[in-house]
């Protein structure tokens, strides 16, 4: 699947070529992003994350790999928070392009592996794929969709390759088509940074009253770019505030679940307790005890 044309694609691997030597920015020590019950998680795995090209900035949130080696250990599985961010993920006999999802996952880590993987932005997928990610919902996507590449392919350069020849390889691949920032890019990542910003935007209305976005173009433009409802991306942004505060109160008297609710803009505490456990699983009080079942 080549198209373009040779001088192009010749052209993108020189840009890639010339950044300087990667180093990860985002290591075990604080993985947020999703990762639950972290302070046991970097005991079983290494997570890195890594910058892409300038050029993709707009479209790829970060590089990311974990790796680990539970050899003679019991193995562990670790849960994630669901986020509105396609992942294209590199593992053996599992590469593809998972989209956005609205369920909590976990994966078993056992002996020694590695994974490596291209979170994009919400909404930065859209730009290589030109298909609503919507109507892919639950379905891996091949990287030979999309990509001027294999699985196969992928996965030889994920057992020989270090991270930063990894990090050159996605940085060519993506560059290779082109992808665009059009208007809806730039008004997605403001509507994004509005509801990261923003601790009162818990409803939909309004969303589209701060973003001055009518609520059926808004639904359209998420169902159709991100593959997810704004009510749902706005919910998992605030659980995962929330997450991340009970973690940091680990160990105290106990959670204020009053405040922390009204901290992130709900101002019915049941409400935000059925948020949470519709989320993460258990209620916040569970949660911050460390019971996850």
């Amino acid at each position: 699947m080549n198209r373009f044309s040779e001088k192009e694609q010749a052209q993108h691997s020189v840009t890639s070529n010339i950044h300087a030597p990667r180093s990860p920015f985002f290591d075990s020590s604080e993985p947020r992003l999703g990762v639950l019950n972290p302070e046991i998680g970097k005991t079983h795995f290494r997570l890195l994350r890594y910058d892409p090209a300038p050029e993709l900035a707009s479209f790829v949130r970060h590089y990311w790999t974990v790796e680990w080696d539970l050899r003679g250990s019991e193995p562990y599985r670790q849960e994630v928070v669901p986020n509105p961010c396609a992942n294209l993920v590199i593992e053996p006999g599992r590469t593809a392009c998972y989209m956005p999802s609205a369920a909590r996952f976990s994966y078993l880590l056992q002996e020694k592996g590695k994974v490596f993987g291209v979170k994009f932005r919400p909404g930065g997928f859209y730009p290589f794929y030109r298909k609503s990610l919507s109507e892919s919902a639950g379905c891996p996507l091949p990287v030979e969709v999309f990509l001027n590449t294999t699985s196969a392919a992928l996965e030889q350069a994920l057992t020989a390759t270090d991270n930063a020849g990894l990090c050159d390889l996605l940085d060519r691949l993506l560059l290779e088509v082109c992808p665009e920032k059009d208007t809806e890019t730039e008004l997605l990542h403001r509507i994004i940074a509005a509801i990261a910003e923003d601790r009162e935007l818990t409803k939909v209305d309004a969303l589209c009253e701060n973003t001055q976005t009518e609520k059926r173009t808004l639904q359209r433009l998420f169902s159709r770019r991100i593959g997810l409802g704004p009510k749902w991306v706005i919910r998992l942004h605030r659980i995962q505030e929330a997450a991340e505060a009970l973690e940091r109160g680990a160990g105290q008297a106990g959670p204020n679940l009053l405040h922390l609710s009204h901290d992130l803009g709900y101002h019915d505490q049941a409400h935000f307790i059925k948020d949470f456990k519709a989320v993460i699983g258990v209620t916040p009080e569970a949660y911050a005890s460390g019971t996850r079942r």
